[in-house]
């Protein structure tokens, strides 16, 4: 590192412990910026999370980095300030939702579900997912609120069986690396199923909107 840029990482650490230490003792506080989300807030790296712990976290650490808190500061501390608040909300946005949770999580261990050349899925869900879609294209044909609502019954089961499933791949496997490659399987199933949802949802409301 050039002197300049460790007189500015200098400038940083110490613009950084003067804004953590407006709430109370800086040291409790003082972390890598770029630390994963987990960190951010003080839990462990689970898939389980303690939601009432996330929320206490988050709170406390907007508290402390809210902008409006520096208004009158100089500018190295309104600018680590904004981008400790930035990180805080994008870090609660993904931790307090189950399946970008887990994406995150798969993420961590060097697997990403989103990865579009990764399509592969077991053929028994590959059936699934066409008898799902034939059975969306009869209710849409045929104006079917009960083959809808059925619809969405199977899904939230689905939903709930792979969201248990994840978890035991990721908090309950010894093995890591096939665990990550496992619940990342887990979790593309899981995300086509919060889209096909989305297309269940649409249908309802399309019905809804006649009917008014």
């Amino acid at each position: 590192m050039s002197a300049v840029a460790e007189r500015a990482s200098e400038f940083d650490r110490r613009a950084t412990l003067r804004v953590m230490n407006q709430g109370g003792p800086a040291a409790l506080f003082f972390m890598d910026i770029q630390d994963n989300h987990f960190a951010l807030f003080g839990l462990p790296e689970r898939f389980a999370i303690d939601g009432a712990a996330l929320d206490r976290a988050y709170r406390d650490l907007q508290r402390r980095v809210h902008p409006d808190r520096f208004a009158a500061s100089g500018a190295a501390e309104q600018r680590v300030a904004l981008q400790w608040a930035t990180q805080a909300n994008e870090a609660y946005r993904v931790l307090r939702e189950p399946l970008k949770r887990a994406i995150y999580l798969c993420g961590q261990k060097g697997h990403d579900p989103a990865n579009e050349n990764n399509t592969d899925m077991p053929q028994a869900f590959l059936l699934e997912q066409l008898e799902w879609r034939e059975a969306l294209d009869d209710a849409r044909t045929s104006d079917d609120r009960a083959a809808l609502e059925e619809l969405d019954r199977k899904l939230a089961t689905a939903r709930d069986g792979l969201k248990a499933q994840v978890e035991t791949a990721l908090d309950g496997d010894a093995d890591v690396e096939n665990a990550a490659a496992r619940a990342s399987d887990l979790v593309r199933q899981w995300m086509f199923v919060e889209r096909f949802g989305e297309d269940v949802a649409s249908a309802s409301g399309r019905l809804d909107s006649a009917v008014h």
